[in-house]
């Protein structure tokens, strides 16, 4: 009698899984560009879907699992290191570490602005912005004007950007830094209904079209602002009321430094994973990097992490930057599902649920993937975005009470994003429900 029971379980679950095979390979949607997925059973190590899962396809934003499980598995979950110092007698000598917390406006981070408020001594700002490149390789130049592609730095200030920001009931729309205040210049428009916000590509003037009247509703925008050496100095003169200043000397770069703890690295890690921060992303790997060699080199925490963190998984990552913005990124689906069993190997389920995006509740796919009423989130999963990609691997979880991983990468589709998620939506809800 077992064996019978037995039997028609596994009939059941393979019937299943070919329902599941042929909703991917007989979808009029799916069949419009390059498909890979694969869908693994971890408790029995079985893979139960797989289709062009040993394929290079370009991941865009799943590029921030690699960015997660190498940051969480160098920096860990407590403090990140936010300064580098050194005292030589009445001086004070410190550099920027990467980390993206200082005075965010979302993070809101001030313990290394305090620490240098309280020093009596004189500061000098040393000088290490020629080790990032505010663009990484493969993006696109005219990405300048936007969020998602905000200049990477050696000491973040404001996050890099300037927020515009209008609440219901507020007079006028404020700016913050107000450092920018008198480079933000009007310009009218007939028949615009809103406010749209843009900078200079080579300077911070700022402009913005408004019409008398406009239908104003609340708003925020966060325009990236060019960084440079000189900039920050200036701005922390005037934030701590006292001269900063800029000093270049590679020999003491490569000194041993003193090490301030700021943010709290889950608060990075969820913000990043959550609404897919590329500038968090990026500011990540320059933590790691520092955190490796005092030094900041977005390659060289890839390197690291390739040879020493990831170098167990099937196929070699072609990684580039920390955010999935190049194009040059390159991984299989296989790749990421044995990444996923690495991070829930490691991270702890609770901790998993408090990063990842959460379907129907939180992050990139709050409007998608909505549990059955009173039910908890069954898909906590990554996202990817960009015009010749869309993405998303993660976690599933049953009915019956599996926890399933999978990686869903598709590329060089001439239909709406909106299409691909929707019959996804499907595919997941019948694995969710019926295995």
């Amino acid at each position: 009698m077992k064996k019978i029971l037995l039997g028609l379980l596994l009939l059941a679950s393979s019937c299943t899984v070919q329902k599941i095979n042929k909703s991917l390979t007989k979808s009029d949607v799916f069949d419009k560009g390059h498909l890979g997925f694969m869908l693994l059973d971890p408790e029995n190590d079985k893979v139960l879907v797989d289709i062009n899962s040993d394929k290079y396809f370009i991941p865009a934003s799943n590029t921030k699992l690699f960015t997660f499980y190498t940051s969480y598995s160098v920096l860990g979950d407590g403090l990140v290191n936010g300064l580098n110092y050194l005292e030589r007698g009445d001086s004070l000598i410190f550099w920027g570490t990467g980390d993206p917390s200082f005075l965010h406006p979302d993070l809101k981070n001030q313990v290394a602005l305090d620490f240098l408020k309280k020093s009596s001594k004189q500061l000098f700002l040393l000088d290490n912005f020629d080790q990032v490149n505010a663009f990484g390789p493969g993006w696109a130049w005219d990405w300048y004007n936007a969020y998602y592609a905000t200049e990477r730095s050696a000491f973040p200030i404001y996050g890099n950007v300037v927020r515009f920001n209008y609440s219901e009931g507020d007079q006028y729309f404020s700016i913050n830094p107000e450092w920018f205040k008198p480079f933000v210049a009007a310009v009218k428009t007939e028949n615009w209904k809103s406010f749209n916000f843009k900078r200079d590509r080579y300077q911070n003037h700022f402009s913005y079209q408004f019409t008398e009247k406009p239908d104003l509703k609340p708003f925020e925008t966060d325009i990236p602002f060019v960084t440079s050496a000189e900039l920050t100095a200036a701005m922390l003169s005037k934030l701590l009321e006292t001269k900063v200043t800029l000093l270049k000397n590679n020999r003491l770069l490569s000194s041993e430094p003193k090490k301030l703890l700021t943010a709290p690295a889950d608060s990075i890690y969820s913000q990043m994973m959550k609404i897919s921060d590329n500038f968090l992303a990026e500011q990540l790997m320059l933590l790691v990097s520092d955190q490796l060699t005092n030094s900041l080199s977005t390659s060289d925490a890839i390197a690291y992490s390739k040879e020493n963190l990831l170098a167990d998984l099937p196929d070699e990552p072609f990684w580039y930057d920390g955010s999935g913005l190049s194009a040059r990124n390159m991984f299989t689906p296989r790749t990421v599902v044995a990444l996923l069993g690495k991070i829930r190997a490691e991270v702890p389920l609770e901790k998993i649920k408090a990063y990842f995006p959460a379907g129907g509740s939180s992050g990139t796919i709050r409007n998608w993937y909505a549990p059955d009423p009173g039910q908890e989130p069954y898909v906590y999963a990554k996202t990817g975005t960009l015009s010749m990609s869309n993405a998303l691997s993660g976690f599933l979880f049953t009915k019956s009470g599996k926890i399933l991983h999978f990686s869903c990468i598709m590329n060089n589709y001439a239909i709406s994003s909106n299409d691909l998620k929707t019959e996804l939506q499907k595919v997941l809800y019948f694995i969710h429900d019926k295995y």
